[in-house]
């Protein structure tokens, strides 16, 4: 009597959008078992990914990996692109992660919905081969829809995954992609944007500051980026204010109520604004000042602010300083 022949299996990163969905589903229609894995930290969620996962069926694993995407954030050896994004690196990073988890797991091989010239450079030879290289799982990172386009994989050597089944898409048209989708019945997709905030150039502005002021971050203060105005008042004084009712519960929400200060205007509709990790007595008056500004209290005279710590509440008296007036203080 036969053994029964081990079933292939493939581990594969998943961003949630259509190429990542593409790759799966044309591994897992050569009778391979397929899973996704994605790695969640304040620049970047998996909500996209468990979408992506239910409506195919392809079992996802979302991991936080902060502490290890920081230390390599602070100091990619590709160094970043436009911004912030260390893309190179961070897709190394991914997928040395995700290389242990196969590891661990009996998996055979890794991949991912990456499209050669697709964003020109990120997905050129030479960065997929560097992310490759610097992952150390060089050869088992396949993607299935350019791989006629790439040398030949360690699972398409040992015949685990059939070469001639896979794609040549290559470059930055998507009607390949779109004409699959429709064969497999896929209809609700995102477009093809990024959704990592370090490609974002004001979120970049931000996280640089940060960056240059600061040794070290919580999660927290990272995803406090994402709101209100932020503004740099002295070397170690921030100060950031609401734009909107959301921004201000978002603020509180990612505050630190043990360090930080709350500054809000009494008796007139205003910002929350938040001092991170405090501040001397001048910077202090200095911010509900900006916060005065941005409030509906009269612009000169004398308005009744709340400042609050852990410690204690008191109300401070002071004139509006106008926004036009602190514009080279914005991040």
């Amino acid at each position: 009597m036969n053994e029964e022949k081990k079933a292939v299996r493939g581990l594969g990163l998943c961003s949630g959008g259509l190429d990542s969905m593409l790759s799966g589903l044309i591994l897992r229609d050569q009778g391979i078992d397929v899973e996704w894995v994605t790695f969640e930290t304040p620049f970047f969620h998996a909500k996209k990914a468990r979408k992506a996962s239910k409506m195919t069926g392809i079992p996802l694993t979302v991991k936080p990996i902060f502490p290890v995407y920081m230390k390599m954030l602070k100091n990619p050896p590709a160094g970043y692109g436009k911004h912030m994004n260390p893309c190179m690196d961070c897709h190394a990073l991914m997928f040395k992660l995700a290389g242990e988890m196969m590891q661990e797991q009996g998996f055979d091989f890794l991949f991912s919905g990456e499209v050669l010239g697709q964003r020109p450079m990120s997905q050129n030879k030479t960065s997929l081969r560097y992310v490759e290289k610097h992952s150390g799982f060089e050869g088992y990172i396949l993607r299935p829809l350019c791989a006629k386009k790439l040398p030949e994989t360690i699972p398409e050597k040992e015949g685990r995954v059939d070469r001639e089944l896979l794609l040549d898409i290559a470059g930055r048209s998507r009607k390949r992609q779109i004409d699959l989708a429709n064969k497999f019945g896929i209809t609700d997709y995102p477009a093809p944007a990024g959704g990592c905030l370090l490609t974002d150039k004001g979120y970049s502005n931000r996280l640089r500051d940060l960056f240059q002021h600061q040794e070290a971050c919580t999660e927290a203060e990272l995803h406090l980026l994402k709101f209100g105005r932020h503004l740099r008042l002295n070397a170690e004084t921030k100060l950031i204010v609401g734009r909107t009712q959301k921004d201000n519960e978002n603020i509180l929400n990612y505050h630190n109520p043990k360090e930080d200060t709350v500054i809000k205007v009494k008796n007139y509709p205003g910002p929350i604004a938040v001092v991170p990790h405090s501040a001397k007595k001048d910077a202090i008056f200095l911010a509900a000042s900006i916060c005065t500004g941005y409030s509906k209290a009269p612009k000169l005279s004398q308005v009744e602010v709340l400042v609050e710590t852990h410690r204690n509440q008191e109300t401070i008296q002071v004139i509006a300083i106008l926004p036009e007036d602190i514009r080279p203080k914005m991040i």
